[in-house]
Parts: structure tokens; C-alpha cells; sequence
């Protein structure tokens, strides 16, 4: 007898075959297969896999007992200290949605992300309190009547100044640890019934006005963090460093991709070359991920602050700018093993990769670099990654010199941006996430990316907007119009270089002084990193339509040749 296309399709989902995607299951087998084994070391703290899910089960249930849940939104204000990576697991078992904040920013784009987001309650590492607490000033203010304050949970380092614990308890907030004995180590939590559910919320760059938030889903982010281990050939019980900020993406999703792997991580609060090279010799760190600041700043290091050669070969995952060949070039000196990735917030971190092909092996160490410095393949969760004319969507030639478009497709991409209807419909076009990053595609198959049509400045990593920046530069008395490109920058990849075209009344005469002037002003109100560190007076190149010629600017800012130490 003939099976049937209903035969075989029609055996419906049952719970013995089916359950939702979602990675909190990583921390439950991890806590059963190796609850020894250490799961998050930072100074003289060390918790193993058993006391980590333990503490992610109080953090659920203590929440819950506070009424957040489903549809609350958590907030986190941290560097890489366990608590944050604690609230990956813990927010999300209550069916709440982290927010890990980035502590580069401002205390009125903070205020804004808390609104924007209704975030119920804030975790805030104690180095952070006052910026917080300044944020939520601001928010009390712009909102009048209408504001309901979130809980407040300190998470108390002793490496703090304690003044601002206490102050912080006496503003009302709960120290964390305090917080989680309030909560059940055995609370009985369950997966999403839908995988579809939101586990996470991030912001994109912008000012108080424009941050988008990007929403992202279980199925997603379980499928990321296997993808992570697959691409990277990371092994069971690897030793991970965490230079890579965890509100970075959620550490590009590596906080469950180590949960999967039952391995170690090891948390720096603040990254340095001497704290990277001390992690390799005292805890046998095995893979970190970095900007290609962080790289810069690695193999520049003294050599009292090294300890080459390395004791063992170390994998290192990049991303965000382009990395410097001559930067990758000495990292494979130093001993670093380091693999090339390209992604954006929206599509869950890294979702393409320069794989290494066993071909390259006997090139020349330049040519090597010159390959590994391209953005790549797609990743293993990803289905469709192309290079595609704008105009028609047609996928463009792979002759490695037409520039078209980067857009993805598939399970590693947002459910979309909260809130911004209009955002999602233009993000979202025609069956595809258009990246605004233009690239060409290569004879092999390999995008290289060529432009950002956004005008996206990566410094450390960070995306900045230029035309956010620009929109402030506009704001200063003496500033008739402003534009903003990137500039090569050894100590951060890029920096926002601002090219300026002062009012008629304006002195023109001391522009040192009036440079000065304009990086105070931003300085003011800006996020630290958005500031531009050169500015360049002058009339600005335009279209017969008025348009600011910014290829024109860039390739000025090119010739200027990097800026070799950040004025600020």
C-alpha cells in the first residue's frame, strides 16, 4: 500500500516529541552532568554548575514573587560580573525578558531605554548605581504622574567604593544577594510553551530619541549558541574569558552557548592586555572573544605584561570593524588562533564567518590575513545570507567588485524592533532583513563588506551613529552644518571624525580652541564613545541637489591616516 502524503505528515506533535527551543535547558544538564565542575570564577568568587542553576532558580522565583513575569521586562546595568550572566538563566526562567544595558551610555539614553522598554525591574552592578539613579531621576521627571518606579537591586563588588552601596540601600534598593535568598533554589521552572516567546531585549546606537529595541526569540537564541560551539570547534569544558561585554548582543549569545558546553567562564570587569595574558597562565583560558581594539591593544602590549609564548594555542573570535590584516597578522604570531565573524544585533551577534579553508595553510602569512580580514560564509542556524541590488533584489554577480546590499533570512534573525512599526516594515522588506551594510561577493562565495549605507561608525566594537552624532553637532551655536564620518583610529578601531562648517559671525581664526569647544559640548551630553576626536573646519562637499558628498569626506578623513592616541 502507497504511504500517503497525509500518512506521513499528518502524526501529530505530542510532549514525548515536541518541546519548544529554548536554552535554559543547557543549565539544567550542566548542573546534572558537571555539577562540580566550575561554571563562573571572577576574583576569589568561584560557583560550579550546581550552585549556578541553583542561583538562576532563586533569581526566577524571587522575581515571581514580586509579580515579574511574563511580559516584564528586566533591565541590567553590569560589566561582566556573574550576576549578569546569572539573569541570562533567571530573568528568563520567570518568562521575563532581559535587557543587558550597555554602561558606555549616558544617563539620559539610559532613561530612555528604561522607558522605552517599561523595564519592571533594574539590576545595577554598584560601580553603575549612581548613573542609574541619575536615569531614573530623568525618567520620574519626563514621565510626571504617570511613573511607577521599578525595583531596585544593587549587586554589591567589594572592589567598589561601599559609600555607594550604602547610599544605594538607602535609596531603597535590595543588595542582590539578598534578593536571591528571597527565592527557591529548587523553584520547578519550565521552558516557553511557544518558542516564539521573547527571552531577550536589546538596544541599537542612537541618542535618547532613536535607540531601536531589538526583540529576540528562545528558538533563536538556542539555535545561536549551538551554532557558536559548531563554527568555533569549541569543545566540552571549554575555558572562555569574558573580554567581550555579555550586554553586547547577550555576549553574542555565548552566556548559553557555555551553559551547552559545560565549560568555565571567567569574568573580567575590566579588559586589559596584562588581565587577558594573566587569564591564559592562571586559568588555561581557552577561547575569548574581541573587538579589534581589544586585539590592537593585545598585541601591543609591554612585554613585562605578556607571558609569550602562549603556554597553548588560544582561539580568539572577532568581530565589529574590519580587523586590521597587519593586527591579525600578529596575533597568529603571538599564538592566537583567530576566526573572522560579521553580524549585527538584530541577526543574534555573529552570523557569518570567515571559515578557513585548508588551502590557505601554505600561503603567505599577507595573503592569509587579506582572506581572513573578509566577513564570510553564512553560519550553520542561518538559512539565507545574500548580497543583493537594492533596486530589484536580485542577488548581484560574485565578481568580488559589484556592491550591493547584505541581507539575511532565517531562524537567527529578530522577531523585530519593540515598539517602531514603521522600523520593522522598512527592516523587513520584500521577505528579507536588509543590514544597510553594503558588500561584494567574492568568485568563492565570501562577502566582503565595502561601506556602511548607514554611515555606522564601529569604535571598540560599539556602533555609532554619524547622523545621530551629526544631529547634536547641529545643536551648537556656532555650527552652520556638520557631517560625520569614521576615521581610522589605532587605539579603537574607528573614531567619529566631524568635518564643520562654522556660522558667518563666528571667529574662525582659533580653530584649536573652537575644536576644543565643539568635543566639550558633546562631551556634555553624548555617550563618551560618540564624541569626535578630530574636527575639521570648512565648507562641506554637496550634490547639485545639496546632498553632504560623504565618500568625499571619508576619503579626506583617509588621507588624515589613523589617529594614533585617543584625545579623550
Amino acid at each position: 500500500m502507497k504511504i500517503t502524503e497525509k500518512d506521513i505528515d499528518d502524526l501529530p506533535k505530542n510532549p514525548a516529541n515536541y518541546t519548544a527551543l529554548t536554552p535554559l535547558g543547557f543549565l539544567e544538564r550542566a548542573a546534572l552532568v558537571h555539577p562540580h565542575r566550575p561554571s563562573l570564577i571572577h576574583g576569589s568568587l568561584r560557583y560550579t554548575w550546581h550552585d549556578t542553576y541553583a542561583r538562576c532558580r532563586r533569581l526566577a522565583s524571587a522575581l515571581l514573587s514580586r509579580s515579574v513575569g511574563a511580559g516584564s521586562t528586566v533591565a541590567v546595568i553590569a560589566p561582566n560580573v556573574p550576576a549578569l550572566y546569572e539573569a541570562h538563566f533567571g530573568v528568563p526562567m520567570a518568562g521575563a525578558v532581559i535587557n543587558a544595558i550597555n554602561i558606555r551610555l549616558n544617563a539620559s539614553t539610559i532613561s530612555f531605554l528604561l522607558g522605552h522598554s517599561s523595564s519592571a525591574v533594574i539590576m545595577v552592578d554598584q560601580e553603575f548605581f549612581m548613573l542609574a539613579d541619575e536615569a531614573l531621576q530623568i525618567l520620574a521627571k519626563e514621565s510626571k504622574s504617570n511613573y511607577n518606579p521599578p525595583i531596585m537591586i544593587v549587586i554589591a563588588d567589594e572592589s567598589c567604593d561601599p559609600k555607594v552601596l550604602q547610599y544605594a540601600l538607602g535609596r531603597g534598593a535590595i543588595e542582590y544577594e539578598k534578593f536571591l535568598e528571597s527565592g527557591d533554589p529548587e523553584y520547578p521552572w519550565k521552558p516557553p510553551q511557544d518558542e516564539w516567546h521573547s527571552i531577550a531585549l536589546g538596544y541599537t546606537s542612537g541618542t535618547t530619541a532613536s535607540p531601536k529595541g531589538v526583540v529576540l526569540h528562545h528558538r533563536g537564541a538556542y539555535l545561536m549558541a549551538l551554532s557558536n560551539a559548531v563554527i568555533w570547534g569549541m569543545n566540552e569544558g571549554a575555558i572562555y574569558l569574558w573580554t567581550l561585554p555579555m550586554f553586547h548582543c547577550n555576549g553574542w549569545c555565548f552566556t548559553w552557548a557555555l551553559a551547552a558546553l559545560c565549560g568555565t567562564s571567567i569574568c573580567l570587569r575590566q579588559v586589559t592586555a596584562k588581565a587577558v595574558y594573566s587569564a591564559i597562565a592562571n586559568h588555561g583560558v581557552t577561547h575569548f572573544c574581541a573587538a579589534p581594539v581589544v586585539l590592537n591593544t593585545i598585541v601591543n602590549a609591554p612585554q613585562n605584561e605578556t607571558i609569550l609564548p602562549l603556554p597553548h594555542i588560544v582561539n580568539v573570535m572577532t568581530a565589529g570593524a574590519s580587523p586590521p590584516a597587519s593586527v591579525l597578522m600578529a596575533m597568529t604570531r603571538h599564538g592566537f588562533r583567530v576566526t573572522h565573524t560579521y553580524g549585527l544585533s538584530e541577526t543574534y551577534g555573529p552570523s557569518t564567518v570567515c571559515a578557513w579553508k585548508p588551502e590557505w595553510d601554505t600561503l603567505p602569512p599577507e595573503n592569509q590575513a587579506r582572506l581572513n580580514a573578509r566577513q564570510g560564509v553564512r553560519y550553520v542556524a542561518l538559512e539565507g545570507l545574500e548580497v543583493v541590488n537594492t533596486q530589484d533584489m536580485k542577488p548581484v554577480p560574485a565578481d568580488g567588485t559589484t556592491i550591493g546590499e547584505i541581507v539575511f533570512r532565517g531562524n537567527i534573525v529578530m522577531k523585530g524592533y519593540l515598539r517602531n512599526p514603521k522600523a520593522n516594515a522598512e527592516a523587513f522588506a520584500n521577505g528579507w532583513y536588509h543590514s544597510g551594510d553594503l558588500a561584494v561577493k567574492h568568485p568563492d562565495g565570501y562577502i566582503e563588506i565595502k561601506d556602511r549605507s548607514k554611515d555606522i561608525i564601529i569604535s571598540g566594537g560599539e556602533n555609532i551613529s554619524s547622523v545621530e552624532v551629526e544631529n547634536f553637532l547641529y545643536q551648537h551655536p556656532a555650527i552652520l552644518e556638520a557631517a560625520v564620518v569614521a576615521r581610522s583610529d589605532e587605539q579603537w578601531g574607528e573614531s567619529p571624525c566631524a568635518f564643520v562648517n562654522l556660522k558667518e559671525n563666528i571667529e574662525k581664526s582659533d580653530e584649536q580652541r573652537m575644536a576644543e569647544d565643539i568635543m566639550k559640548f558633546c562631551r556634555a551630553t553624548l555617550p563618551r564613545y560618540w564624541v569626535p576626536k578630530s574636527v575639521v573646519f570648512g565648507p562641506l562637499p554637496k550634490t547639485a541637489t545639496g546632498k553632504v558628498q560623504k565618500h568625499l569626506l571619508r576619503d579626506k578623513a583617509k588621507a588624515m591616516g589613523p589617529l594614533m592616541k585617543s584625545k579623550l
